[in-house]
């Protein structure tokens, strides 16, 4: 049987398939799109992996900025929106020093192999990704631009460009890593090489936390979310107003832990294990209330989140300190890609001029 304590630890590293030679780092390629700050749910769906992998693999963040035609109307707002990205990214502890930040459209390699590889992937193959039809059932038929049915393909070229082994990333994103190691696997049969590793994907600690709301995943557009930039007061006021259990009245009323949104941050960010389990027996006994249940949890966030925000608040300060980040990242990116293409197109036959 697995603790609770164990259950709350991260998942363990699986062994990636393909690889380099010995002694090399394999390599990691995930990223987020730039449509704002991150929150709670991007930390422990994805960035709390991404820490503890980063000195293990070669990693590769990406901001991609090719994949947010849903900000069509207001495209000014992307270049701000990858800088937030980039100041929780260092805020959290990421180290371009030894990881590369990358901004997409920079390196334009990767529109290139989008193309290529869309040759081999029918329509129907995207329309069945059940994380596309979720999507697209919040857009009208006639508005939806051809770039939505693109970025599934672009996020596969994003992978493959720099041969990544593994990909952390979000539940909701797992139809996205079956297309790419589909796609890698056609790729590789179609021109008898063994170009792209079978990238494997990590999924968080937490797949999928819930918003304040109780009623979806953890969302900047549902406006659910709390912010990894979130002063203490924004924190404790959201915690406040927290969906818990509508089936309770008063605190005197027998609760529900389970399902309970307040008690899965509490499982997910408060490290006092003892004060959870005595909240939660307490709670299903009609013995505390959600006052002071909600109280200890904004103290619990507070104190996770008081290291974050002072450290994004330096970078703040210093904002070419996450350009210089950018840049040195984005040119080795450049690098790889431009290794990549040379051999897909050898691959292909099209090194018109070799």
């Amino acid at each position: 049987m697995t603790s609770e304590a164990e259950a709350r630890a991260p998942h363990p590293n699986p062994p990636p398939q393909g690889g380099e030679g010995v002694g090399e780092r394999k390599r990691i390629l995930t990223g987020v799109r730039p449509t704002g700050a991150l929150h709670l749910g991007h930390y422990v769906g994805a960035l709390e992996n991404w820490i503890r992998l980063q000195r293990e693999y070669e990693c590769f963040f990406l901001i991609a900025d090719f994949q947010v035609s849903d900000h069509a109307d207001d495209i000014s707002r992307v270049k701000g929106n990858a800088f937030e990205v980039a100041l929780d990214w260092l805020a959290v502890g990421l180290d371009p020093q030894g990881s590369h930040f990358e901004i997409e459209s920079l390196v334009p390699q990767h529109a290139e192999l989008t193309t290529w590889l869309s040759w081999w992937v029918p329509l129907g193959m995207l329309q069945r990704n059940p994380t596309l039809k979720a999507e697209m059932a919040g857009l009208e038929g006639d508005s939806v631009p051809v770039a939505f049915f693109n970025y599934p393909m672009m996020q596969a070229a994003n992978i493959l460009m720099p041969k990544a082994h593994l990909v952390p990333v979000g539940e909701d994103q797992l139809p996205h890593i079956e297309l790419t190691r589909e796609i890698a696997r056609r790729f590789n049969r179609t021109f008898n090489v063994d170009l792209f590793p079978i990238p494997e994907p990590l999924v968080g600690r937490v797949p999928r936390l819930v918003g304040v709301d109780g009623n979806a995943k953890m969302s900047k557009s549902l406006n659910n979310a709390i912010y990894l930039g979130d002063d203490a007061a924004t924190v404790t006021q959201k915690v406040r107003g927290m969906y818990t259990d509508p089936t309770r009245l008063r605190a005197t009323d027998p609760g529900h832990v389970e399902g309970n949104p307040v008690f899965m941050y509490h499982d997910a960010f408060n490290p006092n294990v003892e004060e959870v389990d005595d909240l939660k027996a307490r709670y299903v006994e009609g013995k505390v209330g959600d006052v002071e249940v909600k109280t200890k949890l904004a103290a619990a966030l507070n104190a996770f989140l008081d290291p974050i925000r002072e450290k994004r608040a330096y970078f703040a300060s210093h904002p070419n300190e996450v350009r210089e980040a950018l840049a040195a990242g984005t040119a080795h990116a450049s690098k790889v890609a431009d290794a990549t293409m040379r051999e897909v197109r050898d691959a292909m036959g099209l090194n018109y001029l070799g």
